[in-house]
Order: structure tokens, then C-alpha cells, then sequence
């Protein structure tokens, strides 16, 4: 199902027939660097992960991450959404594309369509983003959407701390 359309990019709910296309994106050195290790050792288990997670989140809340495609030819670039984390209290911002389609502006174009669906759709009043301290794309990215850095949040099982940047709608 489309939730956005931009002038570059549909925005659209995750299927199970993503599962190949999100064993590729989370097994690149970036997403595995700064979003960490899922565990997805082969396209099995991708479409598990959709199951349990994207798809599920759809299900409970309404809201989760969301393919973003290229609306002239539906090439996948990447993922971003609306996530609600059991550690935080707030509904967090994500995203990450492909290698190949960093730096060219799509994860800003479809954080501000998500902003303004946030805000004018789900009635969301404030929005949170973490991310790690050396991630400085990600942080210039959140700057640029009005995010301002708020704490840092203590991650479990020794895990580095992220950052907490925040925003109210």
C-alpha cells in the first residue's frame, strides 16, 4: 500500500516479497555498521524479520518502516519509517538506503514527506531519532530535518550509546 508519493519517491508499505531486496540492505557494511547486525543470513530469514517486524508493526499500530522507491521506474533504494520502539517513549524516525543511493538527497525528501505525514495524518506531537555519535551523515541528516540533539540513551548488553535527537510537530 502507498502512503506517500514526493516528486522522486513512493513511499510504501513493506511486503513480504521485499524479503530479498532487505537481505541486501542489511547486510551492507554501512547498515550493519550503524544499525547493527539482524542476523539475516539468507532471504528466509529477511522475510522472517518482515514478518515479526515491519508487517507486525503495520498490524498492531499502523505504522512501521516503509520501502522507498524511485517513482519513475519503482527502483528500491532504501527503507524509512515511523518506528515505535519499546526503549523509547516517542515515535522514532528511521531510515537507510543502498550504497548506492546515498548522497542524493532521497533519505531528506522522504524524511520530510514522513515529518509532514506524521504530523497531519497520524497526529503524531513529537518525533525521536537515535543514532551512534561517529554516524555524522545520519546527525547532519536529523540536523537538517529539525531535529535537535536532546540526550544520550544507554543501549543494553554493552552496546554504545546513541544519541537521542528530537522534535516537536
Amino acid at each position: 500500500m502507498n502512503i506517500i508519493e514526493t516528486e522522486r519517491l513512493t513511499i510504501r508499505w513493506l511486503t513480504e516479497d521485499d524479503a530479498e531486496f532487505i537481505y541486501r540492505l542489511y547486510n551492507t557494511d554501512s547498515f550493519l555498521q550503524f544499525v547493527g547486525d539482524k542476523n539475516l543470513q539468507t532471504i528466509d530469514d529477511a522475510r522472517k524479520y518482515l514478518l515479526t517486524g515491519a508487517l507486525n508493526m503495520y498490524e498492531r499500530i499502523g505504522m512501521g518502516l516503509y520501502m522507498v522507491e524511485l517513482k519513475s521506474d519503482k527502483t528500491a533504494l532504501g527503507i524509512s519509517g515511523l518506528i515505535k520502539r519499546d526503549s523509547l517513549n516517542d515515535i522514532d524516525i528511521g531510515y537507510g538506503f543502498l550504497p548506492e543511493f546515498e548522497g542524493k538527497g532521497y533519505a531528506y525528501e522522504a524524511g520530510v514527506a514522513l515529518k509532514s505525514y506524521a504530523k497531519n495524518i497520524l497526529k503524531i506531537e513529537r518525533l525521536v531519532a537515535i543514532t551512534t555519535a561517529d554516524n555524522k551523515r545520519s546527525i547532519a541528516l536529523l540536523e537538517k530535518l529539525g531535529l535537535d540533539f536532546e540526550s544520550t540513551v544507554e543501549e543494553p548488553d554493552n552496546q554504545p550509546a546513541l544519541c537521542l535527537y528530537a522534535m516537536p510537530l
